[in-house]
């Protein structure tokens, strides 16, 4: 039985762990940067609304599908390689994605972009885990942190840029991931490939386990409201690109103040399942909100807003949730899970322009209301394992004895990913 770890400041970090982090933050930002320029996108390109989704669904659902090959590509070329593998991708399909003349040129190119987004995002949270100081709380936190850092400022740069031109986002992404590959590329150490090889079947093979299985279905559902608000509110708003940068810049401060400070409170307080269980219904109102008051942006602004409070206390509690549960390593946990709920935040924003154009405006945030409300039902079905891993007794099968071995010869092998130190 494992034990609660001891409350350490999670910003005291080693260089190559915040070489990591900013890199995090500038691949984060990728998700919102787009938000700012939809509106402007479809007038620009002559694009109907799902058109301009499709912005959100090729990067996502290309994300989580390529999620399934990440821990076998990492434990054959080792993590710091496929690290700078997903950077590289990431800086040439964003200037790709930048110099595109076409709205399909650009759906394309966000694909690629979702390629290296996915060797990036499942290695980073590894990587983060296992060579952050304080452990693996304050790695989450460390991880959701330049999450919800990237998510606010990342509407901010796209609705400045966007301001200018559409291709201006596109292009500050790729100059900033730039430098995230030379960060990574100076202060993360060299790491040799794992001494166990995984399976390219073992992200799936964990859906086996209900644990793990369930809490990636609720992660699937809450994002499918998550992204349903992210994707298409911009439309209802009629803003310019550079208000809607400020709008979803405040939303994104407080998924980030959430995440860091508002999460930790509430779980030490209420526990993990029952804080969830009160956040997802604060959601779900907040999504009907928009659905009946879709005419009225004053009202919109606020609900998306605030918004970010409910998801950022999710961000954190949800991947902790999977991560501590999961009866597998964390590295394969990581990659079961965001393989799950990436599919759900890709499809949602296309399924609500289409419902909007085909049904109406409401009923694609009543869905989205819907299905955050079955993803705290499904969360009650694990409440009891949540309960005990908020205490502490979930056993992690993170080291194999090899790994063991080499730690005591000082060699810092953890989760298979080598030394990252």
């Amino acid at each position: 039985m494992t034990h609660p770890e001891p409350s350490v400041n999670p910003f005291k970090q080693p260089k190559a762990v915040w070489a990591v982090a900013f890199a995090c933050v500038i691949s984060f930002m990728g998700i919102g940067l787009v938000d700012p320029i939809l509106p402007s996108l479809a007038g620009k390109l002559n694009a109907s609304p799902s058109q301009v989704e499709l912005l959100f669904t090729s990067y996502l659902v290309v994300t989580a599908v390529m999620m399934l090959v990440t821990g076998w590509v990492s434990s054959r070329i080792g993590a710091k390689r496929t690290l700078i593998s997903g950077l590289a991708l990431i800086v040439v399909f964003a200037a790709l994605a930048g110099a595109a003349g076409s709205i399909n040129g650009i759906i394309g190119f966000r694909a690629g972009w979702g390629l290296g987004n996915a060797l990036f995002i499942a290695t980073s949270l590894a990587v983060i885990v296992a060579s952050a100081s304080g452990g693996f709380a304050g790695a989450i936190v460390l991880y959701e942190t330049a999450l919800g850092v990237g998510i606010a400022t990342g509407p901010l740069l796209g609705g400045l840029l966007g301001n200018v031109s559409w291709r201006g986002p596109f292009y500050g992404v790729a100059a900033l991931m730039a430098i995230s590959l030379v960060a990574t590329l100076l202060l993360l150490p060299k790491t040799p490939p794992p001494a166990r090889k995984e399976s390219i079947s073992e992200p799936i093979k964990a859906l086996r386990h209900r644990a793990l299985a369930t809490t990636s279905v609720v992660g699937l559902l809450y994002n499918w409201g998550f992204f349903t608000l992210l994707g298409y509110s911009p439309f209802l708003m009629h803003l310019s690109p550079l208000r809607l940068g400020a709008v979803f810049c405040g939303w994104g401060v407080l998924v980030a103040i959430f995440a860091v400070f508002g999460a930790p409170w509430l779980k030490a307080r209420l526990g993990t399942p029952r804080t969830l269980y009160g956040n997802f219904v604060l959601l779900a109102i907040d999504l009907a909100v928009i659905g009946v008051f879709w005419d009225h942006p004053a009202v919109v602004v606020v609900a998306v807003i605030l918004a970010g409070a409910c998801i950022g206390v999710s961000n954190t509690l949800v991947t902790t949730a999977v991560m501590s549960i999961a009866p597998v390593e964390r590295p394969v946990a990581s990659a079961t899970y965001g393989f799950v709920r990436f599919i759900g935040g890709g499809l949602a924003p296309f399924v609500a322009a289409k419902l909007v154009e085909h049904v109406s405006t409401t009923v694609p945030f009543v869905l989205g209301a819907g299905t955050v409300v079955v993803a705290a039902i499904a969360l009650g079905t694990v409440h009891r394992a949540l309960d005990a891993a908020d205490r502490g007794e979930v056993v992690q099968p993170e080291l194999t004895d090899l790994d063991r071995a080499e730690r005591e010869d000082g060699v810092q092998i953890a989760t298979g990913l080598g030394n990252l130190d």
